[in-house]
């Protein structure tokens, strides 16, 4: 069963992969780190806010999507919510299975369905002072369109 986490705190990465070892060959990983600049911009914090409940539901939807869409024996996805500073880990995505394939292309779906899918909103606070929310990215939508399927996307 998938495990998915909306924390404040950090994670162990180690714990999680050793977590999926058991019956898979392969195991797939990604973790997303808080840049410390944006747009040429120094940043003193990244803030993130979610809708309890609502977040955690499409996060299991997404990871439910690429248990059925490939051989996986598990997949974990552990996202951070709060004020976190540069080089914070803010975002866990991976994927266990038989085989590579799976698991590689499985971890690539659940990061780019969890950048435009999972309702969370992010904040960027400048080191000069001032702050802007993040808005949603061009490249990000490709990304997430490239796994639609005859059509109609996978979830």
């Amino acid at each position: 069963m998938p495990r998915i986490l909306v924390t404040t705190e950090d994670f162990d990465v180690g714990a999680e992969l050793a977590r999926l070892e058991s019956g898979a060959g392969a195991i797939a990983s990604f973790v997303g780190v808080v840049r410390g600049e944006s747009d040429g911009r120094e940043l003193a914090a990244l803030t993130l806010e979610h809708y309890p409940g609502m977040t955690e539901t499409a996060l299991a939807g997404i990871a439910e999507t690429a248990m059925t869409r490939w051989r996986l024996t598990d997949c974990v996805i552990i996202h951070r919510i709060g004020r976190l500073v540069p080089g914070s880990r803010i975002v866990l995505a991976a994927a266990s299975s038989a085989h590579r394939g799976d698991a590689l292309e499985a971890t690539a779906f659940l990061i780019d369905w969890l950048k435009t899918d999972a309702p969370f909103w992010k904040r960027e606070d400048f080191a000069e002072g001032g702050s802007a929310w993040v808005e949603a990215r061009t490249d990000d939508q490709k990304a997430r369109d490239r796994w639609q399927i005859g059509g109609t996307t996978a979830a």
